[in-house]
Parts: C-alpha cells; sequence; structure tokens
C-alpha cells in the first residue's frame, strides 16, 4: 500500500520512538559500541524516511527498522575487521545473511536490552552522564527533550552524550550483563538513574512546572521493561512499586492552573487506581532494601482512605528502618515529618532543630518548609512565616516558591 509522504513520516517517527532501544540494543551486540548502533539505528531510520512513501509501510514496521540496522551493522563488521574473524565472534548464523525479514528471537532482543541497561547505566560515568545517556538510548528521547527536562542548555547535554559515548569506548566497557560479583553494584547504579529520572519528573528541582509526568512516564516505562527482564532482583521490583505508587497521585499533585497541591489536601479520587494495583502487586514481589522500604512508605498513603486515616506510626518505623539502610539527613527530614505526624509536633520539631544544627541541608529548602509547617501547628506563625520565605528564596522552582510565599502570607500566631 503506497501512502502519503507525510503520513509515512509520522508513521516512520511513531515507531522508531516505541522501538529505537530495541534496535540499538540488538546492533550494538554484534558492534559491541552504544556510539556506532546508535548511528546504524538512525540509518535505518533514513532508509524508512526514503523507501516507505514510496513502497509503502511495512506490515510489521519495528522488524524491518531492525534488520535493515542490523543488515548494515553486520556490513560494518566485514568492512573494518576480517571476514573470518569477525564472523567467529558474532557467530556462524551471521554467514551469507541476506536482509532478513525479521528481527531475531523475543527473548535474545530482550537479553540485549538488559546488555543496553547495564552499560548506559555504567559506573565509569558520571550521574548526570548515565541520566542522559540512558534517555537518550532507551528512553528514546531527542538531546533537545532532554535539555527542556533538565532546564540544561541543550550544547552541555549534547556533549555530555558524545562523551558519555566516547568514555564507555574507551574503557572498553564490554555490552555484557555483569557477571554475579559485579551485578550488585551495577544494579544499583542502573536503580539510580531510573529513579532519579522519576524524581526529577515528579518534583522537578526547578523552572515553572512542579510537576513534568513525561519524566516520571518514562523512567516508570524503564522500570517495568527492567522488572521484567530481571524478575528475580527482588529491589528492581521495590521500585517498580515505588513508582507505580508514586505515579498513582501525579494528577491530583496540582490544582487546574499547575500550582501544588499538599498531600493533605488532594483529592484521592484523582488517585489513578490502576497504578496503585499495579504498585501493591510489585511489593509483593520485592525485597527489604531501600527501594522496596520506600514503596512500603508508599503503599501506606495509598491504602488510607483519607488523609486522616494515614497509618503514620508505620510510616515512621519504615522511615527509621530506612534511615538503618540509608542513613541520609533528607531521610531523617522525612522520618521526622511522619514522627510529628505520629506524636506531635513538638517531637517531630526536636528532631528537625537537630538537623538544622548541622551543615548537610544548610541550602536545601525542605528543612526550612518543614519547619515552618511544625511552627505554625505549634501556634508559632512569626517564626513560621520567617522558615516559609526562608525556604522560598532556596527553591529554583517558581511554583513552590509561590506556595511557600502564600503560606508565609497566612502564617498567624497563637495568641495565647
Amino acid at each position: 500500500m503506497v501512502v502519503t509522504s507525510a503520513s509515512a513520516t509520522e508513521t516512520v517517527e511513531a515507531v522508531f520512538r516505541i522501538e529505537s532501544a530495541r534496535i540499538i540494543a540488538g546492533v550494538a551486540r554484534i558492534v559491541r559500541d552504544v556510539g556506532i548502533a546508535e548511528e546504524l539505528a538512525q540509518d535505518a531510520l533514513v532508509a524508512a524516511l526514503e523507501q516507505w512513501p514510496e513502497s509503502g509501510v511495512p506490515d510489521r514496521p519495528g522488524a524491518w527498522l531492525m534488520a535493515t540496522a542490523k543488515h548494515r551493522a553486520i556490513d560494518l563488521v566485514r568492512r573494518k575487521e576480517t571476514y573470518a574473524r569477525k564472523l567467529a565472534e558474532v557467530g556462524r548464523a551471521l554467514e551469507d545473511v541476506g536482509p532478513p525479514p525479521e528481527p531475531v528471537g523475543a527473548d535474545d532482543i530482550d537479553d540485549d536490552l538488559l546488555r543496553l541497561i547495564f552499560t548506559a547505566c555504567h559506573p565509569v560515568l558520571s550521574t548526570e552522564a548515565r541520566v542522559a545517556l540512558t534517555l537518550r538510548l532507551l528512553g528514546g528521547l531527542t538531546t533537545e527533550e532532554i535539555a527542556r527536562a533538565f532546564l540544561a542548555p541543550e550544547p552541555t547535554v549534547a556533549q555530555r552524550i558524545v562523551r558519555a559515548k566516547r568514555a564507555l569506548a574507551k574503557a572498553g566497557v564490554p555490552f555484557e550483563v555483569p557477571g554475579a560479583a559485579d551485578r550488585a553494584a551495577r544494579v544499583a547504579s542502573v536503580l539510580e538513574v531510573i529513579y532519579l529520572i522519576f524524581n526529577e519528573g515528579y518534583s522537578a528541582t526547578a523552572g515553572d512546572d512542579l510537576v513534568r509526568p513525561a519524566l516520571c512516564e518514562d523512567a516508570l516505562r524503564l522500570a517495568r521493561v527492567l522488572a521484567g527482564l530481571m524478575p528475580e532482583e527482588p529491589e528492581v521490583h521495590g521500585l517498580a512499586a515505588l513508582l507505580e505508587l508514586q505515579a498513582s497521585r501525579i494528577a491530583a499533585r496540582t490544582g487546574p492552573d499547575g500550582e501544588p497541591v499538599l498531600l493533605a489536601d488532594q483529592n484521592r479520587h484523582k488517585w489513578n487506581r490502576m497504578l496503585i494495583l499495579r504498585g501493591v502487586e510489585s511489593l509483593r514481589r520485592a525485597g527489604h532494601g531501600p527501594y522496596s522500604v520506600q514503596a512500603a512508605i508508599a503503599a501506606c498513603h495509598a491504602r488510607a482512605v483519607r488523609y486522616e486515616d494515614t497509618d503514620w506510626t508505620a510510616i515512621a518505623a519504615l522511615y527509621g528502618r530506612l534511615m538503618a539502610l540509608t542513613p541520609s539527613p533528607v531521610v531523617e527530614l522525612n522520618r521526622a515529618v511522619a514522627v510529628s505526624m505520629a506524636e506531635g509536633p513538638a517531637a517531630g520539631l526536636k528532631l528537625v532543630d537537630a538537623l538544622a544544627e548541622g551543615p548537610a541541608l544548610k541550602g536545601y529548602h525542605l528543612l526550612p518548609s518543614v519547619r515552618g509547617d511544625l511552627l505554625e501547628r505549634l501556634g508559632r506563625g512569626d517564626e513560621a512565616r520567617a522558615e516559609f520565605e526562608r525556604a522560598a528564596s532556596l527553591t529554583r522552582n517558581a511554583r513552590e516558591r509561590g506556595l511557600l510565599l502564600e503560606r508565609a502570607a497566612r502564617a498567624v500566631s497563637d495568641p495565647g
């Protein structure tokens, strides 16, 4: 069937966005270089843009793109090294390869995806580089989209991605899933990257929007893929559960004009019940690691029909367990909030004041924000106002700043 040029272009771009990670992963297994693999995948995209308007869209467009990219990868291998030597590396099955109509089996593609995830999140790269490369290779985002999502200059992000590919090639990072001895550390790196991507979408550090749902969706998709590829890893399911449960609240976190809505004021009918059910199911397969504990905390919130029904004692205990696993002043700040709800604002303020005495959270806007909330609940409005104003001066997110200044304006001292 012959289609219009515009229709074919839209189809190519849509299919490539969905299939690009699998195509890059399949090609990287042949060329052993993610940078070259991405270039060959782009070549297949160009071929589709040239051919599909005349020949029509194939019945299985993703398979066509995969086959085209792999065929070009094999040609490249044959050109760069001796025919016999490279055939031994990539397998005798590639001998006398014609343009195959279908990709290799689904299981092999899944294995390749897992290799790509571990390669993009290799510890040889900085955290910023891992995030950018993961969104590029596995999220299918353009450099412009990544730059916009993280409010970074596009040239900076482009250089970050280029340097990441070069660093992987220079370090000779193998395109493989690490062995058992190294897997724990590498899995931790992969989970951290997905978690950071989601968090930036869930509560943007800067800019005019509190939430960037597209980033949350990308991270959630990656977590689901990883859980499917590594079903025996409990902490992978822990992260998947956490992101499902957190994502369930996104629609209720902002008002009609994008203004933040605090947890206590959220319309829980807007919480996505399907995501909550998925999260609870993933939690059953989770373990006892940090992401699993955070998922258990999120599940406590999800189970509460009303804010007043929240089991804050259980949440405070879970934050205590999280502190034992990953000691952090941010975790302790969250524990202080839970303690304040379970035991009263004075108990929480005691913990927050101890944190305020140290340097770790000196520039962290949520410390004075939490302290302002506790002071307001204690009737110390003048002090609360000062804390909210200080928090507003520290945040780089315009929506958060507006909310904090509103709370400062409303803070009233108890005359008694």
